[in-house]
C-alpha cells in the first residue's frame, strides 16, 4: 500500500473513531486542546500558509465531533493558538502544549485531540515528519504512548 494510501486509512480511520465518541467530547478543555493541536501541526514547519488555515476551517465546519461547539469561537481559539506560534515559535509552542495538556485528564478526549491532529496532518496526503513530530511532542504532553497512532 502506498504511503499516501495508508496516510488516507488513518486519517479516515481516526475520523470514524472521533464520530464515536462524539457525545463524550464536549468538554472545553477538549475544545482548547483540539484547537491547539490543529495551531500546532498547521505551523509546524514554521509558516502557516492559507491552505493550512482552509484545512482547520474546513475541519470546524465540517467535522462532526467539532460541532458541539460554535463555529467562530473555534476559529477565535485557533487563530490566538495561531498568533502565539508565528510571534515566537519556541514560546508559544510552550502555550500551545500547555493548552493540549488540558485534555490530559480524559483519556478519551486526550486520543480524541492526537487524532484530531493526525486528520488535520493527513488532510493534505501529505503527513510529513515535522507535522509527525509535533503530533508526537503532544502525545507525550498528554502522557500517551506515539506508537500507539503508528508515530
Amino acid at each position: 500500500m502506498a504511503l499516501w494510501d495508508r496516510i488516507k486509512d488513518s486519517a479516515t480511520q481516526m475520523q470514524t473513531q472521533l464520530v464515536a465518541k462524539k457525545n463524550d467530547l464536549k468538554s472545553g478543555a477538549f475544545r482548547d486542546a483540539s484547537m491547539a493541536m490543529c495551531a500546532l501541526v498547521a505551523a509546524a514547519d514554521g509558516t502557516v500558509d492559507p491552505s493550512e488555515r482552509r484545512r482547520v476551517a474546513q475541519l470546524i465546519a465540517t467535522n462532526e465531533v467539532l460541532q458541539n461547539f460554535p463555529a467562530d469561537d473555534l476559529r477565535r481559539r485557533f487563530e490566538e493558538n495561531l498568533d502565539r506560534l508565528t510571534a515566537d515559535f519556541d514560546f508559544g509552542k510552550v502555550s500551545v502544549l500547555q493548552e493540549i495538556a488540558k485534555a490530559k485528564k480524559k483519556p478519551a478526549e486526550a486520543r480524541a485531540v492526537v487524532q484530531i491532529g493526525i486528520v488535520i496532518g493527513g488532510a493534505d496526503g501529505d503527513f510529513d515528519k515535522t507535522e509527525q513530530a509535533m503530533v508526537r511532542e503532544a502525545c507525550f504532553t498528554l502522557g500517551l504512548p506515539p506508537h500507539e497512532f503508528d508515530l
